[in-house]
């Protein structure tokens, strides 16, 4: 199947990325059958809603920081391979949850909403992120994190269109721009349609 104006074959892969046994046994896999791929999102994420716990907090953490962490390390190599026109690219999902000038926006529509455990791993995503343009750039891999705003999901219960929550395809759209490298210059940032968020 082809996406837009990407060149090749487009295979969409679901994983749990909290098994290490199943993202190693996805990369084995690939390798067998693909000479390369071109690219990774790392779109799984978790946000509690309940009493913040040790367990909730290490569970966040584990999907939203660990997770895109061990994806990377383990098809790194098949993205160093890549033949692609515009260059082998990691694309981390990001939030402006996990911004800590947004946290501080008394303006914000989730001020009042704790969402600790997911703000402080995506604070941690995007640090980590920052670190895998350091790491895998030697690799000749870019790697980006974009926050597509509020887009429908399973997320949360609010993450709804009647509640104002962009449709997926519209949420998504401008990772293309980033998959075709309109964006490279930008990497390092962090990515939201049209611009760039403040940390």
């Amino acid at each position: 199947m082809r996406s837009g104006n990407l060149p090749g074959t487009v295979e969409l892969v679901h994983l749990d990325v909290t098994d290490d046994n199943t993202i190693a046994q996805a990369a084995e896999n690939a390798q067998e059958t693909h000479d390369s791929i071109d690219l990774i999102v790392n779109n799984a994420a978790i946000a509690y809603t309940g009493p913040r716990t040790r367990t909730s907090m290490h569970e966040s953490f584990n999907t939203n920081v660990v997770g895109p962490m061990r994806m990377a390390e383990c098809f790194a190599p098949l993205l160093a391979k890549s033949t692609s026109p515009y260059g082998p690219r990691i694309i981390n999902i990001s939030s402006r949850a996990g911004s800590i000038s947004h946290r501080l926006d008394k303006d914000n529509m989730i001020y009042d909403t704790p969402f600790v455990e997911y703000r402080v791993s995506k604070a941690a995503q995007n640090m980590l992120s920052v670190c895998m343009v350091w790491e895998y750039g030697k690799l000749g891999i870019k790697t980006f994190f974009y926050c597509p705003g509020f887009t429908e999901s399973n997320l949360s219960p609010m993450a709804k269109v009647e509640n104002g929550a962009k449709a997926v395809a519209e949420g998504a759209r401008p990772i293309v721009d980033i998959v075709e490298g309109k964006r490279d210059g930008e990497e390092g940032l962090f990515l939201i349609d049209g611009g760039v968020a403040d940390w």
